[in-house]
């Protein structure tokens, strides 16, 4: 006899490819980035394009891009090596400054998360983001989309939890709530947000609203929606089956 899934309490989104849209956001703001740590110098400029997998004339990033799902923690070391830089930890913090304030110039979103979100909330779900943005990036994006009253939880490869694939986000949000990681959700375009999901005993959710297709989501998610314009409906469902 199988056990029925627990009720969904909380919803925690990822943030770039779930409501922000990655390339519109990122694509300029990254390209921003690189040409003022080249200084201008358009040698220093390809360096970085080549070693990041960023396509300088197009303002969008190649597949193999390692910007598309990590976090300064991980990509710094491979910016320093395109600068002939060692200060990895100073420059960390240069390339989290410069990418707050890039990517909210050329802050995109993804249809209206402001509707999705709102409609969640008044289900009585409560909701939340982790991202491997910084914290502070993300909250700022956050306001700027006028989500602000809807999230209730945010944090940022820098928040103390870890940063995905692994848990410590979904595992501190269901801490938050008071409920077990099975009652929460995770929504996100990655796979490292489905891997986040599956380690911390959570509902996977993908949406194929970011860079990544169906193909390379589908074996880790329990469920793929197009994007988070889907959700009300599959939580109302989900939750009606218990």
């Amino acid at each position: 006899m199988s056990v029925p899934s627990p009720a969904i309490v909380g919803v925690l989104f990822d943030k770039d490819g779930t409501f922000v849209d990655f390339d519109a956001t990122w694509g300029p703001a990254t390209h921003a980035i690189i040409h003022t740590l080249a200084g201008g110098d358009p040698e220093l400029m390809r360096a970085q394009a080549e070693k990041l997998h960023f396509l300088l004339d197009e303002n969008r990033f190649a597949p193999s891009s390692p910007l598309i799902s990590g976090s300064s923690a991980s990509y710094g070391a491979l910016w320093g090596e395109a600068l002939g830089r060692s200060d990895i930890t100073a420059l960390k913090r240069e390339i989290d400054a410069l990418a707050e304030v890039e990517s909210l110039k050329a802050l995109t979103p993804i249809g209206a998360p402001a509707a999705a979100l709102g409609a969640l909330k008044a289900m009585g779900l409560r909701l939340g983001v982790a991202t491997n943005d910084t914290e502070s990036s993300a909250r700022r994006q956050i306001e700027a989309l006028g989500l602000g009253e809807a999230i209730e939880f945010v944090a940022g490869h820098d928040s103390g939890h870890g940063a995905k694939p692994d848990c410590g986000m979904v595992v501190a949000f269901a801490r938050q709530l008071g409920v077990a990681p099975q009652r929460i959700a995770m929504v996100g375009d990655s796979r490292h947000d489905l891997e986040a999901a599956r380690a911390a005993g959570a509902l996977a959710v993908a949406v194929l609203s970011g860079p990544a297709d169906r193909a390379e989501l589908a074996s880790l998610a329990d469920h793929v929606v197009d994007d988070i314009a889907a959700l009300p409906a599959l939580f109302t469902e989900l939750n009606q089956a218990i």
